[in-house]
């Protein structure tokens, strides 16, 4: 019989300490921005009915991206591909309680089968911010501020990220009114658009003609030429310019200025895939050459929450993902250095201590330090590596004259120096450590 892989699933991650500390690290960021606006934190069951995702999400994430199955009751299930359908149905099952706007935001994982490559897996953790309630473009502005405020709070610079900005409305008018594709040929273009930086110049070229047919393929395609070279809304054709989604969109930019967010642009050819978007949509990408890619992005749902048989909410969100937000960090050297959440590692000096060493243990714990014991019995040298290779930042050696006199060997890991200390002494110590990170990380936010 051959032995089990050790790999994990294709597309997934396993998570060891040092994972999850940057994890961590940007969950806690993307929750203290989000509750720093008033979002409340929910959370969704990881199965649902598949027909919640067949009625609005598209069909290529409903049918070809879903992890689905048939339970022992005979119901059609699936693994969350993503969070808008959950949290729109326990929307709608509340739609007379909420008090609005409904700000909610959750952190879960969840599970599309795509190909995996870089910065996309089939497992992946993503923020959710949705606000219900709001029809005008203050929700709009109030989300991709807050989006802004995410990606500035890691300590990225304007330069590092741009938020591009299109409008659904101005798509579908674009679409009917502007190109006079009939509904088939603008679905098609839409997803077009959408997968335009993911294609060979030629391959769309190619794709616009079969869409706008022989006959018309000439006219069409001097028309999507001007689209796509527009840099602003003032480089639109007129038929554009002058479209009351143009206005909309005008009204937001407003709103952004006035929000601080200095690195918004109009971009004419964002689509964003999904099928609910109704109005705004808006995407961060990461301005690095290196990993010059869409981030994350969101918009405005007003349907969604009416399929579930109540009144529809009007709604904005977005879902920043774990793994782009890491690259972001990474490639931009954004990233600070973590160690081990443990504070201490007590290293036992002889067998007859170790009753002594978990008493003092327990004595640091009472003061609020994270402490771990060497109870494996092993020589000194084999205690000190493990340590180390724990990245631990603090050693206290306990041996039968530490605990006769109440001092106790203390080491400072990252700077090699040795003292000897009360436990009074080192709970202080440790104080300081904790408190001289978090003055870092102010000293770097008023560095900005």
């Amino acid at each position: 019989m051959s032995s089990l892989s050790t790999q994990p699933y294709k597309g997934t991650r396993d998570y060891y300490p040092e994972d999850m500390r940057v994890r961590n690290y940007i969950f806690d960021m993307w929750r203290k921005v989000a509750q720093q606006h008033g979002y409340e934190e929910y959370a969704a069951p990881v199965l649902e009915p598949l027909e919640i995702y067949t009625a609005k999400s598209g069909q290529e994430l409903a049918t070809e991206q879903t992890y689905t199955f048939t339970d022992r009751g005979d119901r059609t299930v699936a693994i969350r591909p993503e969070m808008t359908p959950s949290v729109s149905r326990m929307v709608a099952a509340r739609r007379q309680e909420l008090g609005y706007p409904a700000r909610l935001y959750s952190i879960a994982n969840f599970m599309r089968y795509e190909r995996p490559q870089r910065g996309r897996e089939r497992e992946f953790w993503q923020l959710n911010t949705d606000i219900f309630g709001v029809d005008g473009v203050q929700a709009e502005a109030e989300i991709i501020a807050m989006a802004y405020e995410i990606v500035k709070a890691f300590g990225a610079s304007d330069e590092m990220f741009a938020v591009r900005i299109n409008n659904r409305k101005l798509i579908n008018f674009m679409m009917h009114d502007y190109l006079g594709l009939d509904a088939v040929q603008s679905h098609l273009m839409v997803k077009l658009f959408d997968r335009k930086n993911k294609i060979p110049a030629e391959s769309f070229r190619d794709q616009v003609v079969d869409i706008f047919g022989e006959d018309r393929a000439s006219e069409g395609a001097a028309k999507i030429a001007k689209l796509i070279t527009a840099k602003s809304m003032a480089d639109l054709p007129a038929e554009l310019r002058e479209s009351e989604a143009v206005l909309e969109v005008q009204e937001l930019f407003t709103l952004l200025a006035d929000a601080g967010v200095a690195n918004a642009t109009f971009d004419i050819t964002l689509m964003r895939g999904l099928d609910y978007y109704t109005g705004t949509v808006f995407e961060v990408f990461d301005m690095h050459p290196d990993n010059n890619r869409s981030m994350f992005g969101g918009g405005r749902y007003d349907g969604l929450v009416g399929l579930f048989g109540v009144d529809p909410v009007p709604t904005v969100g977005m879902a920043p993902g774990l793994t782009p937000m890491q690259l972001f960090l990474e490639s931009h050297k954004l990233l600070p250095e973590f160690v081990s959440t443990t504070d201490i590692a007590i290293v036992v000096l002889g067998e007859d201590t170790l009753e002594g060493a978990l008493g003092f243990a327990r004595k640091l714990r009472a003061e609020g330090v994270n402490v771990e014991v060497d109870i494996s019995g092993r020589k000194l040298d084999r205690q000190i590596k493990a340590v180390l290779k724990k990245q631990v930042p603090f050693m206290a050696f306990v041996g039968e004259d530490e605990l006769r006199h109440n001092l106790y060997a203390f080491k400072d890991v990252a700077s090699e120096t040795e003292e000897k200390l009360s436990l009074e002494r080192i709970v202080t110590r440790v104080r300081d450590y904790r408190r001289r990170g978090t003055m870092d990380e102010i000293d770097a936010l008023f560095a900005e």
